[in-house]
């Protein structure tokens, strides 16, 4: 199955006209009814268009009545119905996904969680994402981080914008605080995800990256993602 809107490496963001890997961007797909609505695994058929990862951006675009109008002309449809709640629903629809790949990581083995568990994989190196709740306390995080950075200084971390209650659950697990990826390419598809979170929220990014990842980085994600994928 093939569009025209989804042909070639790179993709468009209506709004910017930048182009960019589909992985940075979000794919908005255009439903039978004229319904438009996120599509943030890019496997709904039909007609779609891209908008670069940018709360802002989005919320902006709609208050002025852009978003609307571009992508009549983009899907080559009228009308189109845009939910008022479309930034919130891609919002919560990132969370999820970053969250639902941080749960099939610890099922496939690839996640360790516990203070004692992840000191042990850090003290032998193979630690390469390092997790916090955003309740985390200061000085569990910190001896953590001390060992990270010492033993595994190719490794990233981050401090997520959710408490222990939320990481628990998503994970099936008791009072989790800290979680830590052990495989490189369990690494890769939880920091993708995580960036696309992080990317629309614009609030929270790896320790050790950019904001706008390396072109190595970008290399290891696709391939892992190809990998990975679900």
């Amino acid at each position: 199955m093939t569009h025209d809107d989804t042909e070639g490496p790179n993709r468009r963001c209506i709004l910017t006209r930048t182009s960019g890997p589909a992985e940075h961007l979000i794919r908005l797909a255009l439903g039978p009814d004229g319904q438009v609505a996120a599509d943030l695994g890019a496997r709904l058929a039909g007609r779609g268009a891209w908008i670069s990862i940018d709360r802002a951006l989005v919320e902006k675009a709609m208050a002025r009545g852009q978003l609307q109008g571009t992508l009549v002309r983009a899907l080559k449809h009228q009308p189109i119905t845009l939910s008022e709640t479309l930034p919130d629903d891609i919002a919560r629809g990132l969370q999820a996904r970053a969250l639902d790949r941080l749960g099939l990581e610890m099922r496939a083995g690839h996640l360790l969680w516990g203070h004692e568990r992840i000191s042990d994989a850090l003290g032998r190196g193979r630690v390469r994402l390092l997790l916090h709740a955003d309740d985390a306390g200061e000085d569990g995080t910190g001896k953590l981080e001390m060992k990270r950075r010492a033993a595994c200084p190719t490794s990233t971390s981050l401090v997520l914008p959710i408490g222990r209650t939320i990481l628990s659950v998503a994970l099936g697990r008791q009072n989790v605080v800290h979680a830590a990826l052990v495989d490189e390419g369990s690494a890769a598809r939880v920091t993708l995800a995580l960036q696309r979170w992080a990317a629309f929220e614009g609030r929270f990014a790896l320790e050790g990256m950019t904001p706008g990842m390396t072109i190595e980085t970008e290399d290891k994600l696709q391939a892992a993602v190809a990998v990975g994928s679900n």
